[in-house]
């Protein structure tokens, strides 16, 4: 069953018939680490037998230790194949080296995405947004103003939302706004979209069209 903890954000995006955008490039807090923790996101590479991080901002790389057995030796070397520069966004502590010039080390916790991309680190909508979803010939984003909705052949639409979040971790957004029932449903399991493998698994529903995919989570959402 469902357990609700909703907001709807019509103060912030009133309803209307007509299509109107999202403002994607307002500013958002950064998140806080959790119990030592902290969220990162950065390039993979390897060396010497080990898997290594470098945060997008920072020159300074850490050895990967997976001991939240999240898997990313075997992802990162199932998209190695794709010769692109490998980025990552993943939880866990981490620890410098006292020795100068040498890496630290990365207790990896959680991953949350991995894919072979050379922008990835430049993608400035990132931090702004709580979930990005998309499947063949659609996208979907959410931000604290509302969800934008974007498919081929469609004019693209934003609309509130109320959340709902499950038990097992499931997340639903819903909306009747512009006289149609629109549901964004993330469940979390490992989902694997081209070149980039995500943990969480997409259904947009419009009405009676139905879209499937992928979807990560954002930087402006903790999780």
């Amino acid at each position: 069953m469902l357990q609700p903890r909703s907001w709807l954000l019509a103060a912030a995006l009133p309803l209307f018939a007509g299509c109107q955008l999202l403002d994607f490039t307002s500013s958002s807090s950064t998140p806080q680490p959790l119990s030592g923790q902290s969220r990162m996101q950065g390039n993979l590479s390897a060396e010497g037998g080990h898997l290594l991080f470098t945060p997008c901002d920072s020159p300074r790389t850490f050895v990967v230790a997976d001991n939240g057995d999240t898997g990313i030796t075997q992802e990162a070397a199932t998209l190695a194949s794709l010769n692109k520069p490998l980025f990552a966004d993943l939880r866990g502590r981490f620890d410098g080296n006292k020795v100068s010039g040498q890496p630290g080390e990365l207790n990896l916790q959680k991953l949350y995405r991995i894919e072979s991309s050379a922008t990835a680190c430049q993608d400035r909508n990132f931090k702004l947004m709580q979930f990005q979803a998309d499947g063949q010939g659609w996208e979907a984003r959410v931000n604290t103003q509302g969800l934008l909705v974007e498919r081929d052949g469609q004019a693209p639409f934003a609309v509130p939302f109320v959340e709902e979040q499950g038990l097992d971790g499931a997340i639903n957004l819903t909306s009747d706004a512009n006289h149609q029932h629109i549901q964004l449903w993330l469940a979390p399991q490992r989902c694997e979209a081209g070149a980039r493998v995500s943990f969480m698994a997409a259904e947009l529903r419009v009405g009676e069209q139905v879209l499937r995919g992928c979807a990560f989570v954002g930087g402006a959402r903790e999780q």
